[in-house]
């Protein structure tokens, strides 16, 4: 038998003009070559086949996709070759309903494509396809190749190699090297039939009827069952992405921790959202883990509570009013101080001119007093109507409730959403010149973007300037699984910006009462080892007290199984310095299907 390379050599041996794909030379055929999957795969992320008429491609099919805009099948070789860094499988894009069936043998003739999902911007890798087929059935009802066992052994612990320097960091032209690279193992499985096994749940099942599971069990696990995202250095290899290949309707309506227990099976995809993710022909059944939301305790009487609170687009036509005033009041034990991110104009996403938000917080306060909470009193400052970003027309806002029997607002005229707040100096203390105010709203850093809500309370007769952050979104930044090595974090540029305002202004607080306590809390959209974070905590000015749990309880977010931190309360010197500061992460929204947001609540408790 010929080896695989003179196989190869000799199916590549034909008339051929040049083009560039990603930065890898493709080629345009004369006339169609006969060749096996494994030659149009390749050993590295692009085909050496790509753009070429490929003819009589032998396999077995091992799923079809009848729903969505990528219909098609994939086909499998049941005589594999000696390299493991050559997939097998490749997906068969037909555009309307497949005329085949798992089981049939079947030969292709095509053109081999590169599919980037979700386009080029994306920087996605991309999906190696067979394009145009003409499809022969040879027999039907023939046994579908094993599934390849994707576990804790298999997929290496290292994540990815550094990108080509030469290529602008693309990994698409490096040689796969499958068992030292998790995502090239991905790679090599690519189109083949592949298989995971009591496998854990990390991330819930969404609307989009997909979860995550992990097959590295022990892997950053914390106690909840989630896989703890710590580092930029550590991507948790052993995630995956599980959609279903038949009818979602069946689909399990999964919480981290729970376990797709015996074996859950498919082709192994590469998609827009979240990479690579094994499209089920065969579910496990979904054990629960009994995961529970949970409750902080009650502040006492001599401590300030204070919360913050991202209520995802919440506007009077949501039925999730409820749902977030129990919330607030039994799982956050009715804080003093409550910072809502998210909170939208009295008609939501309608983009009529409307900014006033009183109704969506009006509606929010008597649920709470219904569901047996406190009288929230509020402040808040209208944007400019569509410059705040966000949903269009739905001009989200931050909002101080506060329980005016346990703490009082300093109101000080003046604020409005174009003014500046500022800090001055009175009897050696500092005062804001407007309450509530906006951090530097005319900066370019807060263009389409939220600015920073920023109020002066009294709790006890000491003073506590608290900041409302709602900072960039790290939409447009490359994913994890991108062709590009480290993947680019665009969105940080912007949120640097707005970090560095933030940390001026609470410098210029502390300047002029070095022992104020100021408290910068929100969706700050980034991690608490990033960046952004050492920004706003620059000079001392301030420390993320989310750094007070131990690492695998540090979350608020989670996202293609990774638990990790968006949101955040930092504290100023003197509140760190304090004997008695008690922060919490209540979880209970973000690892469950039924969430009412996708972000989980914080609460500080300390002594002013």
């Amino acid at each position: 038998m010929p080896s695989k390379s003179s196989r190869r050599l000799a199916a590549l041996t034909v008339a051929a003009v040049c083009s560039t794909v990603s930065g890898v030379v493709l080629t345009t055929p004369a006339h169609a070559d006969t060749v096996r999957i494994h030659d149009i795969q390749g050993t590295t992320r692009i085909s050496p086949l790509a753009g070429r008429q490929v003819a009589d491609v032998a396999g077995i099919v091992t799923g079809v996709r009848t729903y969505g805009s990528s219909r098609g099948f994939w086909i499998q070789d049941p005589n594999p070759d000696d390299n493991p860094a050559t997939s097998e499988g490749v997906f068969v894009f037909t555009s309307s309903t497949p005329k085949v069936a798992v089981g049939d043998s079947v030969t292709v003739t095509g053109t081999v494509s590169e599919y980037v999902p979700g386009g080029a911007a994306t920087a996605n890798q991309s999906l190696t396809e067979i394009t145009k087929p003409t499809v022969a059935v040879l027999s039907s009802g023939n046994a579908v190749p094993a599934p390849v066992v994707v576990d804790a052994r298999s997929v290496p612990d290292e994540y990815t190699p550094a990108g080509d320097t030469a290529a602008s960091g693309s990994i698409n032209g490096l040689a796969l090297q499958p068992a030292t690279y998790a995502l090239d193992h991905y790679e090599s499985l690519e189109g083949m039939n592949v298989q995971v096994a009591d496998a854990r749940v990390v991330t819930a099942t969404d609307p989009y009827t997909e979860l995550w599971v992990t097959v590295k069990p022990h892997e950053h696990a914390n106690r909840r069952g989630g896989t703890v995202y710590g580092s930029y250095d550590s991507q948790n290899t052993g995630r995956l992405q599980i959609q279903s290949l038949g009818s979602t309707a069946d689909f399990p309506a999964a919480d981290v921790g729970d376990t797709l227990t015996g074996a859950t099976s498919g082709p192994l995809d590469y998609n827009q959202f979240g990479g690579y993710t094994l499209v089920a022909g065969r579910m496990g059944t979904l054990k629960s883990g009994g995961l529970q939301r949970e409750t902080t305790r009650r502040q006492d009487r001599g401590e300030l509570a204070v919360a913050t609170y991202n209520v995802e687009n919440l506007d009077p036509s949501d039925s999730s009013f409820e749902a977030h005033a129990s919330a607030i009041v039994h799982n956050l034990q009715s804080p003093d101080i409550v910072s809502l991110e998210e909170i939208q104009d009295n008609n939501g996403a309608t983009d009529d001119g409307t900014v006033d938000a009183s109704q969506t917080v009006g509606k929010l306060i008597d649920a709470i007093v219904a569901a047996g909470g406190p009288h929230y009193d509020w402040r808040s400052i209208d944007p400019v109507n569509d410059q705040d970003g966000g949903e269009p027309g739905g001009n989200i806002r931050q909002v101080f409730l506060f329980n005016p029997k346990r703490v009082s607002f300093t109101d000080r005229a003046g604020g409005d959403s174009t003014t500046a707040v500022g800090v001055t100096k009175v009897h050696g203390t500092a005062q804001l010149t407007v309450s509530p105010g906006r951090i530097d709203p005319a900066s370019d850093a807060w263009k389409t973007s939220r600015k920073p809500l920023v109020g002066e309370f009294v709790f006890r007769g000491k003073t506590v300037f608290v900041i409302a952050n709602h900072l960039n979104s790290k939409g447009g930044d490359q994913g994890l699984t991108a062709q590009y090595q480290p993947p680019a974090r665009s969105s940080e540029v912007q949120r640097h910006l707005q970090a560095t305002e933030v940390n001026t202004f609470v410098k210029d607080v502390l300047d002029t009462q070095k022992n104020a306590d100021v408290i910068a809390l929100g969706d700050m959209n980034d991690f608490q080892f990033s960046d952004t974070t050492k920004i706003l905590e620059g000079g001392g000015a301030l420390w993320s007290a989310i750094k007070s749990l131990p690492r695998s309880e540090r979350y608020t977010y989670d996202y293609q199984g990774n638990s990790q931190v968006l949101d955040q309360i930092l504290v100023s010197p003197a509140i760190r310095r304090g004997c008695d500061l008690d922060y919490d992460s209540v979880h209970i929204n973000s690892e469950f299907h039924d969430q009412i947001s996708d972000h989980d609540p914080q609460v500080l408790r300390f002594r002013p």
